[in-house]
């Protein structure tokens, strides 16, 4: 199926990308990836070192005539995000991405695509494998994990970089510029709970949502999309008002970065209240799909006799468990009150796990103003602390504080308008980019983010533009050509 891709214009970019997308490459498990690129950067007798972190940094003199220039890092992320649909068979660990074209768009079978941030990475490679393409100094860094904590950008020190300028190959609109966007923390919300036998004649159900549309935790957290695990709480707080419902298990959601699409959970009925408790589910199932039939059309919930469980949780900390993440926000929070349209603060509900006497609840909560962050991140502290819970907040880092007075984003913006006769929406994003937490070692260099089209950024459904990447590209070389002298 990749073969297809290696025959698109520009068919060098688009072979890097293949091969990058031939090597697993899951958020923490770089080595492969690593040794990929130092293998590149040596290949091409180029100055090439890995930090004490795992980022890889790769230098290239300038061509003839551009040496005065000032010196610019272009940055990717190596690391994607990975998820599946629940009926595809894949090992993120072991298998390659298996590509294939649709019409303009490059897709994956039944997984993410990883062009966030391959695109970039191969834009990169294909810059610094190049004879003919007119640059400046350049160097290039590779980060690791950029999505389950950024620790690449964290880990990276002062010195490694000397340039003035860095291209942020990582958003996913061909008409913006980026020059802002969030920062973030995790909140880990778990204990243990008792569990007791059942004592009267009950029936085994396993209740499934799935089938929505998820997405990206923060670039799409203002579009409405329904949580996967908030439907299933919403479903069992009401159930057990009114019927005999306990709970043995939940599973829901995976990564904190990405709108959970799906949630199981195994309960017990009381036997007397079967055929009422499912006449229930139905009328729950035509109000949630009547309420997201926009954003989630294929939304289901899908309700199986299954046996019996063995254990289910104690009924006074089953109230207590389902009201906090009742109570939990999700979503947008607080929109920005200085631009138009840009969310300023929001949690995303990520992952629900409760079995065997254990739960964990996992959210990922954004801002762009530290402060603001916290004082959400307090309040969900809170809820759950009521009911006796372990809260740990960790992986906190900082958004990227927007200069649009920068030289650089003067330049690219004539730039863009005078090659797409087009004016670009130079704005912040409520995504987590590396851009603030390496301006912490880098205070004096300019920053700004831009890539092309990439859509389902986060799911299954992710796909990328043949032709806003070749979009891109050109505006990525005309850039290189206008950097300004030292």
């Amino acid at each position: 199926m990749s073969t297809e891709v290696r025959n698109i214009e520009p068919k060098e970019l688009w072979n890097n990308f293949a091969d990058l997308n031939a090597i697993p490459r899951p958020s923490k498990k770089e080595e492969r990836v690593r040794q990929f690129m130092v293998d590149f950067g040596n290949n091409l007798g180029l100055e090439t070192k890995v930090d004490k972190i795992g980022n890889v940094i790769i230098k290239k003199p300038a061509t003839v005539g551009m040496e005065n220039r000032q010196t610019v890092v272009l940055q990717s992320h190596l690391d994607m995000v990975c998820q599946k649909n629940n009926d595809t068979v894949f090992d993120f660990d072991t298998q390659g991405i298996e590509m294939f074209i649709d019409g303009d768009w490059v897709k994956a079978k039944g997984t993410t695509l990883g062009a966030d941030n391959g695109i970039g990475v191969a834009s990169i490679m294909t810059v610094f494998a190049s004879k003919t393409i007119v640059h400046p100094p350049l160097e290039a860094l590779f980060t690791i994990d950029e999505e389950t904590g950024m620790t690449g950008a964290i880990g990276l020190e002062g010195g490694w970089l000397d340039a003035d300028i860095m291209l942020n190959l990582d958003t996913e609109d061909d008409d913006e510029l980026t020059i802002g966007c969030a920062g973030g923390i995790d909140i880990t919300a778990s204990g243990i709970y008792n569990t007791e036998k059942i004592h009267h004649p009950m029936v085994g159900y396993k209740i499934t949502v799935n089938g929505l549309s998820g997405g990206h935790s923060g670039m799409q957290i203002h579009e409405g999309l329904a949580n996967a695990n908030k439907l299933m709480n919403r479903i069992l707080y009401k159930s057990y008002e009114t019927y005999d419902v306990r709970i043995s298990s939940i599973d829901g959601g995976s990564l904190r970065n990405a709108i959970p699409r799906e949630s199981v959970a195994v309960i017990a009925v009381g036997e007397k209240q079967d055929s009422f408790f499912i006449t229930y589910i139905e009328k729950m199932t035509a109000e949630l799909k009547t309420e997201f039939k926009t954003t989630d059309p294929d939304l289901q919930v899908i309700i199986e006799k299954v046996d019996l469980p063995v254990d289910i949780m104690q009924e006074d900390f089953q109230d207590k468990l389902i009201a906090a993440i009742y109570g939990c926000p999700n979503g947008i929070y607080r929109m920005s009150p200085d631009i138009d349209g840009l969310v300023n603060t929001s949690n995303n509900l990520a992952r629900v796990v409760v079995k065997d006497g254990e739960y964990s609840v996992q959210c990922l909560t954004r801002s762009a103003v530290e402060s603001e962050k916290m004082d959400l991140a307090n309040s969900i502290q809170s809820i759950f602390e009521l009911i006796g819970s372990n809260v740990l907040m960790d992986g906190s880092y900082p958004g990227w504080t927007p200069k649009p007075n920068a030289d650089i984003v003067g330049i690219m913006s004539k730039l863009f308008r005078t090659t797409f006769n087009a004016e670009p929406k130079v704005n912040a994003c409520h995504a987590g980019l590396e851009c603030g937490i390496l301006g912490t070692n880098y205070p004096d260099m300019e920053m700004i983010s831009f890539g092309p089209n990439i859509r389902g950024v986060h799911s299954p459904d992710e796909r990328v533009q043949i032709s806003s990447v070749q979009k891109f590209w050109e505006f990525l070389l005309y850039t290189l050509k206008e950097i300004p002298i030292k």
